[in-house]
């Protein structure tokens, strides 16, 4: 038995040129960090005993004798693709719901890379999982989604990521003392607006918008920039950031008409109201979790604004993807 820890991610700025019909022309850049909310992917060979070859555990169970017969995309593409030829038992445990935008589906596909790899005896780099993640998704399930969230689960930490022409990523960590990034955290709000929703729906919308979007998507990678600098500059003030959030949502509002919704504005302007400085829907958008930037003195006002919704503390994962149970022997 393996088990793996993968986490999931919180993206700050410039999201939408990780997609490669972006950043494969005109090249891209993020910033954000990993938390600590996990993904964890369970596989061991499978006993010979049962009436079907291969149990995969997630919202619901699949068994099925043929690895085509598996319905979850990427079970199926990650243990296809890997060559797997062995009954294969596969369970899945997550932190936080699924389609929640913070990148649990590309956590999913890194972790089941990871232990697929491991019980082959394959240790696998960063680098290595990222870029097999993103190969799967885009390749092989051929699914609407962008290059960062699979390296946020693969490498953990709190990075500037560059994304090139030439189709290679640089990941650059944001230097900070420990004091100092904490009392960055502080500011964060993170809560769960109560809406799942398919990510790929609304990120295909936005791909196809691209072109016509280019004055949005470069103001948000000149944010990269500048958030960048304010992270790195020593100082204790960050209302910048807040600030720069909203502009940022802004903006990402227009790249598809499917981002926001009525009832995720009203949200965001309760927050807002109640005194938030800016904030964002993370993931592709239409539902899942909303990120706030609230000076600590108004978070009691933001948190009785939003008492409806569920809030989930946080903080930054370091370790990345990581192979926390190696069995493989046992069952």
């Amino acid at each position: 038995m393996i088990i793996s820890r993968t986490p999931f991610r919180v993206s700050l700025f410039g999201g939408g040129s990780d997609y490669p019909k972006w950043y494969l022309n005109h090249g891209g850049a993020v910033i954000g960090f990993a938390i600590d909310k996990y993904c964890y992917i369970t596989l061991r060979k499978l006993p010979p005993f049962f009436d079907y070859r291969h149990r995969i555990v997630y919202s619901k169970s699949e068994m099925v004798n043929d690895l085509s017969e598996i319905q979850h995309p990427a079970v199926r593409a990650v243990l296809t693709d890997q060559g797997v030829d062995y009954g294969a038992e596969v369970h899945h445990d997550g932190d936080l719901p699924a389609r929640s935008g913070l990148g649990s589906s590309s956590s999913f596909t890194v972790g089941l890379l990871h232990v697929v790899r491991a019980l082959r005896g394959i240790m696998s780099t960063r680098q290595t999982l990222a870029k097999e993640a993103i190969r799967i998704e885009q390749e092989v399930i051929a699914e609407s989604v962008g290059s960062q969230d699979q390296i946020w689960a693969a490498y953990g930490g709190m990075n500037r990521i560059d994304f090139h022409r030439d189709g290679e990523f640089m990941v650059e960590p944001v230097i900070m003392a420990p004091e100092r990034r904490q009392h960055l955290m502080d500011h964060f709000m993170l809560f769960f607006t109560g809406f799942s929703r398919y990510a790929t729906e609304t990120a295909a919308k936005k791909i196809a918008n691209l072109d016509q979007r280019a004055r949005q998507i470069r103001t948000m990678v000149a944010m990269v920039d500048d958030a960048a600098t304010i992270l790195g500059n020593g100082g204790n003030d960050f209302t910048d950031i807040g600030r720069m959030l909203h502009e940022s949502w802004q903006l990402k509002r227009e790249l598809a008409d499917s981002v926001s919704t009525p009832a995720i504005d009203d949200i965001y302007q309760a927050a807002i109201g109640a005194g938030a400085t800016g904030g964002k829907l993370l993931g592709a958008g239409g539902g899942g979790f909303m990120l706030f930037f609230v000076p600590p003195e108004r978070q009691a006002a933001v948190r009785g604004n939003l008492n409806r919704l569920v809030e989930v503390k946080f903080n930054v994962d370091f370790g990345g993807s990581k192979i926390v149970v190696y069995e493989p022997n046992g069952l």
